[in-house]
C-alpha cells in the first residue's frame, strides 16, 4: 500500500467510533491486517465481539469505498476473542508415545485446550412478541423463507399481529421475498422495523451490502439475534416468526438460548434426501425443548394446467414419513407452482400476487393451522 494512500485509509478509519467503548475502531484494536494493491483493493479483518454493534461492518466499508483511490473493499469479519487468545505451546508427546498416539481435534473445531468454557446464557421472555416459531430445515432450497414469507402474510390477512425476523444471516432473502430493502430508522435507540403487506420486518440484509460475504461466527451470531429481539421496536405481535438457516448450527442454538421458543415448523421436499435432513432439524429443537408443530411439504407435485392431474415430479412422502417418524402432524402439501417462484424474485409473495392459486391456498390453510396450534395472545404491556 502506498504512503498516501495508507495514509487516507488510517484517517478515515480514525473518524469510525465504537460506541461501546468510546474510541474509534483503530483504537479499539477492532482493525489488523490491512492492505492493498497497486490498483486500490483493500481488505481487513474486523474483529467484533459480542457486545459490538454489526452495522460497524457496513460503515467501514462504505467508508473506505468513498476513500480516494480506493477502487474495491473486502472486510473479513472475525471474532473478537480469536484477537485476545494466544496460541498454546503445542504438547511434546511424552517418552514412548508416538506422535500418532496423540489425541487430535475433531476437523473443523479447535482443539479444547484453546476453548475458554462460555456459560449458555439464560432464555429472556419477550412477551410482546406473542408466540415465536422458528421456521426451520435441514438444508438450503427447499423454499423455507418462502414458507416463512408467505405464512406471515396469510397470518396477517387473519388479522393477526405479525413480526418477521430473518435469522437466515448467510443468504438474508427476506427483504428481496417481501419488496422492501432499506436502512431502518432509529427513534429513541430503538431499531424501528420495515413493513410489508401488514407484516413487520427486520433483517441482516438491510444492514449490509447486497454482495457483503457473510462471514459470522457463534459470538457474532448470538449478538445479531439478540439485537434483533430485544432492540428492534416490534410492538405488541400475536406471532412472531423467525427465517433460520438451514441446517443445526449456530443460530439456531442462538435463538433458543437468547429467548423462549414456543415452536418449530420444518420445512422439507418429497426427496428422502431432503427429509432425512429435515429430521436432524427437528430433532435438534426436540433436544432443547422446543415443540415441533409439525411438517410443511413444499414443491408436494405439480398440477397440470390442462388436465389438472397431481404430478409428484420431486417424488412422493417424505414429508409424511417425517411427519410419522416425529409424531406430529403434516401440516401442508404445497404444490410446485412458477408463480411462487416468480412472486418470490419479485416481491409479490404467492398469497398476495395470485391468492387464488393452489399453492397460495396451502399456504393460507396452514397458516389457520399453525394458528390453531398455538394460542391467540392478549397485549401485554411491553416488558424488554
Amino acid at each position: 500500500m502506498t504512503a498516501n494512500l495508507q495514509e487516507r485509509v488510517t484517517d478515515a478509519l480514525s473518524r469510525i467510533r465504537n460506541n461501546r467503548v468510546g474510541t474509534n475502531v483503530l483504537e479499539a484494536e477492532m482493525i489488523r491486517d490491512i492492505a492493498a494493491t497497486m490498483d486500490g483493493k483493500v481488505r481487513l479483518s474486523l474483529f467484533l465481539s459480542a457486545d459490538d454493534d454489526a452495522t460497524v461492518v457496513r460503515e467501514v466499508r462504505q467508508t473506505l469505498q468513498q476513500v480516494p483511490g480506493v477502487t474495491d473493499v473486502r472486510v473479513d469479519v472475525k471474532d473478537a476473542a480469536a484477537r485476545v487468545t494466544p496460541s498454546p505451546p503445542k504438547p511434546v508427546p511424552a517418552p514412548g508415545k508416538s506422535a500418532a498416539s496423540r489425541t487430535l481435534p475433531v476437523m473443523g473445531q479447535e482443539p479444547q485446550s484453546q476453548r475458554a468454557a462460555v456459560p449458555a446464557p439464560t432464555p429472556i421472555a419477550y412477551p410482546h412478541l406473542g408466540n415465536i416459531v422458528a421456521i426451520s430445515s435441514g438444508k438450503g432450497g427447499v423454499g423455507k423463507s418462502t414458507v416463512a414469507t408467505n405464512l406471515a402474510i396469510a397470518l396477517a390477512k387473519q388479522g393477526a399481529r405479525v413480526g418477521l425476523m430473518d435469522a437466515d444471516i448467510y443468504g438474508p432473502n427476506i427483504p428481496r421475498m417481501m419488496g422492501v430493502n432499506a436502512q431502518p430508522p432509529v427513534e429513541n435507540e430503538k431499531i424501528i422495523p420495515l413493513q410489508a403487506y401488514g407484516v413487520k420486518i427486520m433483517s441482516l440484509g438491510f444492514m449490509i451490502e447486497r454482495d457483503q460475504p457473510a462471514i459470522w461466527r457463534g459470538p457474532i451470531i448470538m449478538k445479531i439475534i439478540t439485537q434483533f429481539l430485544r432492540d428492534v421496536q416490534w410492538g405488541e405481535l400475536d406471532y412472531f416468526l423467525v427465517d433460520m438457516p438451514p441446517g443445526t448450527g449456530d443460530a439456531q442454538l442462538s435463538l433458543v438460548q437468547a429467548t423462549m421458543v414456543h415452536g418449530a415448523v420444518i420445512v422439507t421436499t418429497p426427496q428422502e434426501v431432503a427429509s432425512g435432513d429435515a429430521l436432524r432439524g427437528a430433532k435438534m429443537f426436540q433436544r432443547v425443548a422446543v415443540p415441533v408443530l409439525g411438517v410443511v411439504e413444499n414443491m408436494s407435485y405439480f398440477i397440470c394446467p390442462h388436465c389438472e392431474h397431481k404430478h409428484r415430479i420431486f417424488g412422493e412422502g417424505g414429508g409424511k414419513n417425517l411427519a410419522d417418524e416425529l409424531d406430529v402432524p403434516l401440516l401442508a402439501e404445497i404444490p410446485f407452482f412458477s408463480g411462487v417462484l416468480s412472486g418470490g424474485d419479485r416481491g409479490e409473495p404467492i398469497v398476495v400476487s395470485e391468492p387464488e392459486a393452489p399453492a397460495a391456498q396451502a399456504l393460507l390453510d396452514l397458516a389457520g393451522r399453525v394458528a390453531g396450534l398455538l394460542p391467540r395472545r392478549e397485549a401485554v404491556a411491553h416488558s424488554s
